[in-house]
């Protein structure tokens, strides 16, 4: 929301990621307690919690202290970290 580090400022209590996973990879990024997350893949398919998601499907995350990606193969993925 603020700028940091180069990033766009978006004047909203939200932060925007983006991630290029290699087939075969894994991501863990932590959550903050009371906030929630939305993954969206934008291409590949990947296991998040569990759970197959493919290009296109998002997810909402709530009351989970991380997220933990595995992609299956190569895929683009946005996580949103939102009030």
């Amino acid at each position: 929301p603020d700028g940091a580090g180069d990033s766009l400022t978006i004047h909203q209590d939200a932060r925007v990621f983006a991630a290029t996973l290699p087939g075969g990879s894994d991501l863990t990024s932590p959550l903050v307690a009371g906030r929630r997350a939305w993954l969206q893949v934008v291409t590949g398919e990947v296991t998040m919690q569990g759970h197959r998601l493919g290009a296109g499907d998002g997810a909402a995350v709530s009351d989970e202290p991380s997220l933990h990606l595995t992609s299956r193969d190569d895929s683009d993925v946005l996580l949103f970290d939102l009030p």
